[in-house]
């Protein structure tokens, strides 16, 4: 396809999204760990499926923010649905905005809205209180600075306007009423039957007092073999 097609798209992409966050303003922040990604389920309109983010047991995929940074200066995301980048089908074919192409970075911006839905509903959970300071405009702003550091530490080519499209769009209107949606938070709770399947193939990362990323229930189903889940990508930093 022609570049100048290619950047008229992204263009109307940037401006549909009417985003308030910019790409190049931002730094780079800083990618360490290892992050699993498994597949339990087909998708919809957009992302590529639907899938379970597991971090690395004792090697959590961890992103820590550029100096100078007032909230959330290290972000560990637990494990959570996730369907990459939530990039519509028909943009899926333009270079740079595959659900995958910036996957750590996705799911660092994933981690912050199931924080921001659960926060929302006031349930519960210490694994949200170094969030709560996040506001909507920030988490823009982080998806940004992970995305330069993909960049800098040569895990993706560097496409500033595909990272403007990306940042634009977690910035703009649409995203902000997700960001405040309420009843979400149970939404995002991880399945029973989709937990043994992750602890068929990760059977220490549920006891595990160091990861504290979810606690088994006491009626966790047994899974037969056919229906264990697979890891389908790993990222390691």
């Amino acid at each position: 396809m022609r570049k100048g097609i290619y950047t008229t798209f992204i263009a109307l992409l940037v401006l549909a999204g009417c985003g308030t966050i910019y790409y190049r303003d931002l730094k780079p922040g800083s990618f360490s760990g290892k992050l699993f990604v498994m597949w339990v389920g087909e998708g919809n309109s957009s992302g590529d499926g639907k899938f379970v983010f597991v971090p690395a047991p004792g090697n959590e995929l961890t992103f820590t923010r550029p100096s100078g940074s007032h909230t959330a200066g290290i972000i560990k995301p637990g494990v959570m649905y996730t369907d990459g980048g939530s990039i519509p089908k028909i943009a899926q074919m333009f270079k740079g905005l595959s659900p995958w192409g910036y996957a750590p970075a996705y799911m660092i911006h994933d981690w912050l809205f199931v924080a921001r839905h659960c926060l929302v509903d006031e349930a519960p959970d210490a694994r949200f209180q170094d969030l709560s300071d996040v506001d909507f405009d920030e988490s823009a702003r982080i998806v940004g600075e992970a995305i330069h550091a993909l960049i800098d530490e040569r895990k993706v080519a560097r496409n500033d306007l595909a990272g403007e499209a990306v940042t634009s769009a977690v910035s703009s209107g649409i995203a902000r009423r997700l960001w405040d949606e309420k009843g979400a938070c149970e939404r995002s709770q991880i399945s029973k039957e989709h937990l043994a399947e992750i602890n068929a193939v990760f059977p220490d990362i549920s006891t595990s007092a160091k990861l504290r990323t979810f606690r088994l229930p006491p009626d966790m189903p047994q899974v037969p073999p056919r229906r264990q889940a697979r890891i389908i990508s790993v990222v390691e930093f």
